[in-house]
């Protein structure tokens, strides 16, 4: 890539779900592209909860320059951000039903969800993955290495689904696609 870097916002919600196989990529890509991309990292009131229960939030100041934590829809100033362009994209990844609804509904009450409106108004892409993708049984492992079985509901699949078919928004399961996710963008130049 030539020229300045991608700026990119990493929003982290209150789910758990594939949150340390994020944090790694993400520092991965951080440290693989450093010259390419900067990543700025916004995390909600429930995601700093679940940060610190997973023991990745020292890692997450560490691993990135910028780390904020959620005051109020409004502060840190990230919709405004988002919205004036200062940002590529935004990726929110785990991300979880509660906060998939709202962006689906066009509640704007929390930082990621305003921010993720106010990039969706403003034309910038906008990748989310949802901790409840598909209906059914899933397992997830908690930090101290105990199964825990959730139920995912028809309900929550169709805020997901109703997020696939808004425009600049894609939806992905798995957090190896935030590969292809920053490979698109960086070879976009």
């Amino acid at each position: 890539m030539t020229g300045a870097k991608k700026r990119i916002a990493w929003g982290i919600t209150g789910a758990g779900e594939k949150l340390p196989e994020t944090y790694a990529i993400m520092k991965d890509i951080k440290d693989k592209y450093q010259d390419d991309v900067e990543i700025r990292v916004f995390i909600s009131k429930s995601g700093d909860q679940v940060v610190k229960y997973y023991g990745i939030f020292r890692d997450l100041e560490t691993s990135f320059d910028n780390v904020w934590v959620e005051i109020n829809a409004n502060s840190p100033f990230l919709a405004g951000q988002i919205q004036l362009g200062k940002f590529d994209f935004m990726v929110i990844a785990p991300c979880t039903s509660n906060t998939v609804a709202k962006i689906s509904l066009r509640i704007a009450d929390t930082l990621l969800t305003n921010a993720a409106i106010m990039g969706q108004k403003a034309g910038i892409p906008l990748y989310i993955m949802p901790s409840d993708f598909k209906e059914g049984i899933v397992v997830t492992r908690l930090p101290n290495g105990k199964d825990l079985e959730l139920n995912i509901t028809k309900e929550d699949v169709e805020h997901v689904d109703r997020l696939a078919k808004m425009k600049n928004t894609h939806v992905f399961e798995h957090p190896d696609h935030i590969y292809e996710i920053f490979s698109k963008h960086i070879r976009s130049d």
